[in-house]
């Protein structure tokens, strides 16, 4: 996954007690800073990060389709049995998991002959392992399979890191900001005291090529936080001699 440059918000804000406010701060680009101080001296620094991180599909199904018409029921379906083996010996020569394929068959009857197709869909999360079958699959079988162009999707699992990923890297980056406020103003950065994302968002990232009228789709997810952090003077964390 590729983390996009993103933007950073700020702003420390009142909620009671003693107030201190500068309009004009050197460094926070027109910014309004006000820290705040309450009945029991604590004071806080709330800001706001956002992010966008972008990744690439995960998986990819492939199908390999073939069909023969034979007078007999059984010559067909020896005739069809025979290339669904060759195919799936292949597929297992190659490290593909019987998990991940599947075989269907579909068999009828006209113009006085018995007719059957079949159909070997595989999932793929190595591509280069799918590029070697396909090619020998071509090589071996030629005009008698057809082999479809590959079809790329996102896992569950690729969406959970890339929502989890982006809210991450939105809290770090409003930790980074807030950790460059407070040290301008004396403070230093203390624990975070609430977290909550505000905003999450998924759109097409675009596509990448893998080769001739491949394309590879990616997601682009974004992620703006809210967090409020602990201040403390840099005198109390010296430490007494």
């Amino acid at each position: 996954m590729a983390i996009s440059p993103s933007r950073v918000f700020a702003a420390l804000l009142p909620t009671a007690g003693d107030i201190y406010r500068d309009e004009n701060e050197p460094g926070m680009g027109g910014h309004t800073v006000t820290v705040q101080r309450t009945q029991n001296s604590a004071r806080e620094v709330q800001v706001t990060g956002s992010a966008e991180v972008s990744c690439p599909a995960d998986r990819a199904t492939v199908s390999v389709s073939f069909k023969n018409s034979k007078e007999s029921v059984n010559d067909v379906t020896n005739s069809i049995s025979r290339r669904v083996e060759y195919i799936l010996q292949t597929l297992r020569q190659h490290h593909v998991k019987e998990e991940e394929l599947t075989v269907t068959r579909h068999i009828y009857r006209a113009d006085e002959l018995y007719h059957m197709e079949a159909l070997v869909m595989v999932v793929f999360s190595d591509f280069g392992q799918m590029e070697r079958v396909c090619i020998v699959l071509l090589e071996k079988l030629d005009k008698s399979v057809c082999v479809s162009t590959p079809h790329f999707y996102h896992s569950e699992e690729c969406l959970g890191l890339l929502r989890r990923s982006v809210c991450v890297a939105a809290v770090e980056n409003a930790r980074l900001k807030a950790s460059e406020m407070s040290s301008m103003l004396g403070q230093t950065l203390g624990h975070p005291l609430l977290v909550r994302e505000e905003e999450a968002t998924e759109r097409d990232g675009g596509e990448g090529r893998m080769g001739e009228g491949v394309h590879r789709p990616s997601i682009s997810a974004t992620s703006r936080v809210f967090v409020t952090f602990n201040l403390r003077h840099k005198d109390r964390t010296r430490k007494k001699i």
